[in-house]
């Protein structure tokens, strides 16, 4: 772990050596104050040196004014190399969170993740600029600070050292329940931003059914698990802390005692021992400096182990010698496909289907039936393994091919639409980034939404609010539907696309849909039968099994499940109508 975070500082390291070198002079400028006042009172005042005394003065001033410089170099730049470790980290973060599978986010809530690129690292931050430089500054003043007060009296000063190894005794002691405290308390914010994250994300849904009162007793529990958790980190804290500083107290009380001992036996004059009361400050003060780092250092130590922990989740597999898709034809190809979710068995039982190029495949069946997980394993957002069968594009097998390329020709139409926060261009563009303007009109007339657009007063620079709160549903889908078609791809998946819209926007969409699977090898999982009649292959998809295949036509003259859903649906329309 330790090499990993030293990595961090290769592209800082000029930066990080200037800031280190100025701490080693701050440590050094600190030395000057007790040199000349041992020097006073042993030699300037006996003496009556009055313009050494002055000149001393000015010396002590102007070293302090470099040592100002000095330490506004450290606090400014040496606080900026521990943001541009932070900014790198996070960028390498967010870099892997988006080459991590489906499988992690099904597993990860939101809020806990952004805990991790946020709080987390800035506590790595504040480490890895106070870390080198407490390190650094605190052992040069112990050494320079220990050996001066050798130069005075070398046995005081091993009287004093003696009570170092029962300070670090008790550092050590308190170490393990200190770390394991802050662990806990860090997880328990990732559990609040999490319940925070959730509610803001539904809270049209909160208010709906009137919920708040379950939110905020839901937000309870999770931040009475932080304060339980801050109370055990903050008492590990309090015991660490009392207990090094009663130690460090008894520093002083030893100085007291034994230095008025030596006094007394002409072993030390007062000159001297003056000196060395003033001196000894400068060796117990970085040792407190070191001690009451721990906590910065276990909070910055447990930022970096959670970072890790997410690092060091693989990403999503393709061989190493994985082909381009090119040229897409589109005739796709299920063989033999068993899956399961990690929780989940018998999701897809030997599943083997065939589309041809440019025609359309419509699956149906009760919910829970494996629709939609076929759909996600054509893109390879779940990978199936050796013995689980395979999916093939033009022959190819996708697990061969990089996800990249199998995911560029395909175009997806969700139920549920995510929009980006930002505007209607952004949103479109985001099908084919560095479209031109005339691109993006087409595709949006071919959606049937640019007339839409362009009543509204910004136009297509329009801002749509989170997740394109601004928006109808059906605004939202004829959006992801010119998304599409800006993308232009080979495949095309239509994953109940209408089924949360009223009949007359249905119709709408529809026509929109229509144009969009011309041309195109669709699969579509439909809710509603009727949009798919014309479908040139229809299959009946129950406990993960193909029960029934055929056109609509067939189909019905079986008279099996699908019969007997059709007859349900138009009975439904019937009392409806």
């Amino acid at each position: 772990m330790l090499k990993r975070f030293i990595a961090y500082y290769k592209p800082h390291k000029k930066m990080l050596a200037l800031d280190m070198l100025a701490s080693l002079l701050i440590s050094v400028i600190g030395m000057v104050y007790p040199i000349v006042t041992r020097k006073m009172l042993n030699d300037y005042i006996p003496n009556k040196l009055y313009s050494t005394i002055i000149w001393a003065g000015v010396i002590v001033l102007t070293l302090y004014f470099i040592r100002m410089l000095l330490r506004y170099f450290v606090q400014y730049y040496g606080h900026m190399v521990g943001v541009g470790m932070q900014s790198q980290m996070r960028r390498d973060l967010f870099a892997h969170l988006e080459t991590l599978p489906f499988t992690f986010y099904d597993n990860h809530e939101t809020g806990r993740i952004m805990s991790r690129i946020t709080s987390d690292l800035f506590e790595v931050c504040e480490l890895a600029h106070h870390g080198p430089e407490n390190l650094l500054i605190s052992s040069a003043m112990i050494i320079l600070s220990f050996s001066y007060l050798c130069s005075i009296n070398v046995y005081l000063t091993l009287i004093v050292f003696a009570c170092v190894p029962l300070l670090v005794w008790v550092t050590l002691h308190f170490r393990k329940p200190m770390r394991k405290a802050f662990d806990d308390r860090r997880k328990s914010n990732a559990t609040i931003n999490a319940a925070v994250e959730s509610s803001i994300t539904g809270i049209r849904v909160t208010k709906a059914y009137t919920n708040s009162d379950v939110e905020v007793e839901k937000f309870a529990v999770g931040d009475r698990q932080f304060v339980d958790a801050s109370r055990r980190s903050y008492k590990a804290m309090a015991s660490f802390l009392s207990s090094t500083a009663f130690i460090t107290d008894v520093f002083n009380v030893i100085i007291l005692i034994a230095g008025g001992l030596f006094m007394y036996a002409g072993e030390i004059d007062f000159g001297d021992y003056s000196a060395f009361v003033v001196s000894v400050n400068l060796f117990i003060s970085p040792v407190n400096t070191l001690i009451n780092f721990m906590e910065q250092f276990q909070n910055g130590v447990s930022g970096f182990k959670r970072f890790l922990e997410v690092m060091d989740v693989e990403p999503e597999k393709q061989p190493a010698d994985a082909g381009e898709l090119t040229d897409v034809q589109g005739e796709i190809e299920f063989k033999n496909v068993t899956f399961n979710y990690d929780t989940t068995q018998g999701v897809l039982q030997n599943v083997s289907l065939k589309i041809k190029k440019g025609s359309k495949l419509a699956l149906v069946g009760p919910s829970g039936g494996g629709k939609t997980t076929l759909c996600h394993l054509l893109p390879n957002f779940y990978r199936l393994e050796e013995g689980q069968g395979s999916i093939l594009i033009d022959g190819k097998d996708i697990r061969s091919l990089t996800l990249e390329s199998v995911r560029r020709n395909i175009g997806i139409v969700q139920q549920d639409v995510f929009l980006f926060v930002g505007t209607i261009r952004d949103n479109i563009l985001y099908g084919k980034p560095g479209a031109s303007e005339d691109e993006m009109i087409l595709a949006a007339k071919r959606a049937n939404i640019h007339d839409y657009i362009m009543s509204l007063e910004n136009g297509y620079d329009t801002e749509i609010g989170e997740r394109g709160v601004k928006l109808s549903g059906g605004q939202k889908q004829r959006l992801s539907i010119a998304r599409v078609f800006l993308k232009d791809p080979a495949i095309l998946i239509l994953d109940e696309a209408t089924s949360a819209l009223d009949n007359t926007t249905e119709v709408l969409i529809q026509h929109a849909l229509d144009e969009l699977c011309k041309g195109r090898t669709t699969l579509v999982v439909a809710h509603r039968l009727s949009t798919i009649r014309n479908a040139d292959d229809i299959a009946v998809v129950i406990n993960g099994k193909i029960t029934e295949h055929g056109t609509h036509d067939e189909l019905m003259a079986m008279q099996g499940t699908y019969y007997s859903l059709y007859s349900l649906q138009f009975r439904e329309n019937d009392i409806v109508a």
